[in-house]
């Protein structure tokens, strides 16, 4: 069985039939791995630099972009403690970027000028990337382009950056919760070259093996969604060590906030629907005001026999 898959020349039209294979499979892959994905490499290194040089300021000006009481939004430690969960072991910096509306002042706005203008040049190659791949992945359960174009197009987007201090005692911690992205796509990139990324199978954690400038992709509980249970969202995690920092950052793509988030009505028409219809602002309330926990807030979007 295959557990990663990884793609190159992701948009040449002579492999369009080998994609529609390995996205109908997707079930049986755990990571998707792009390389030569279109995006300048110096870009990506750029901001690889600048993301580095962020968490070299001064605590105090890392915490003008704290995370306010009562929102997820903005910079801080989610270090929690409790009987039956190991602690969180990573500072974290969560954005809504896109619609551009929906940007608090006080983050993006207010980040250092040469960090910024390159993280806005980097989510705009990877609003289109991301874009492509929604195409891709709904072309081959035979879903209209325009109906997927239509939900994700502009859509909601959002980015994290975690920080993952080492730890001298890393097997009394995790860097992030179990759990899977309530996104449709998540596109990630390891900012320095440490590893810790884990993805379970089968009640199995297994650890992610990044290829050379590859960017890894994670199907999210939205895209699970719209499939109807075809395509899977992938529970992970992230780990800890001894030694090194580790760096990542994460985008979100997702439907527009003026959506709605439910299978696709093209797939039920010969299948009975597994998830309920809700709209996106709904969604986005929802799920951040729930703990990460597994695959948990995919079971509260299932349709149950008494609904």
């Amino acid at each position: 069985m295959q557990r990663m898959g990884h793609i190159s020349g992701l948009f040449s039209s002579r492999n369009y039939e080998s994609f529609s294979i390995l996205f109908s499979s997707f079930e049986i892959i755990l990571v998707l791995q792009l390389v030569n994905h279109g995006v300048d490499s110096s870009l990506v290194e750029k901001l690889k630099y600048e993301i580095q040089e962020f968490y070299k300021l001064p605590l105090e000006e890392r915490l003008k972009y704290k995370v306010n009481e009562g929102d997820f939004e903005g910079y801080g430690q989610t270090i929690i403690h409790s009987e039956d969960q190991k602690v969180d072991w990573a500072d974290r910096f969560y954005m809504i970027v896109n619609p551009i509306n929906r940007r608090k002042p006080h983050l993006l706005p207010e980040l250092p000028s040469s960090l910024r203008e390159t993280l806005e040049d980097y989510m705009s190659n990877l609003q289109k990337l991301s874009m492509n791949l929604f195409v891709l992945l709904a072309e081959a359960l035979n879903i209209e382009r325009t109906e997927v174009e239509e939900m994700f197009d502009d859509g909601m987007q959002a980015v994290r950056i975690t920080y993952y201090p080492p730890c001298l005692r890393p097997e009394k911690v995790i860097g992030l919760t179990p759990h899977s992205d309530g996104s449709g796509l998540t596109i990630l990139l390891q900012v320095n070259g440490v590893e810790g990324l884990q993805v379970k199978k089968d009640g199995v954690w297994m650890p992610v093996k990044f290829l050379p400038d590859a960017f890894v992709v994670n199907l999210g509980d939205i895209l699970e969604i719209l499939s109807n249970g075809l395509y899977s969202s992938i529970e992970h995690r992230a780990t800890v060590n001894a030694v090194k920092e580790r760096i990542s950052m994460a985008m979100f793509f997702n439907t527009k906030y003026e959506a709605e988030v439910g299978p696709s009505r093209s797939l039920i028409t010969t299948q009975q629907p597994i998830y309920k219809r809700m709209k996106m602002e709904t969604y986005v309330k929802e799920f951040f005001s729930r703990k990460l926990n597994g695959k948990a807030f995919l079971e509260y979007m299932k349709i149950q026999q008494n609904d």
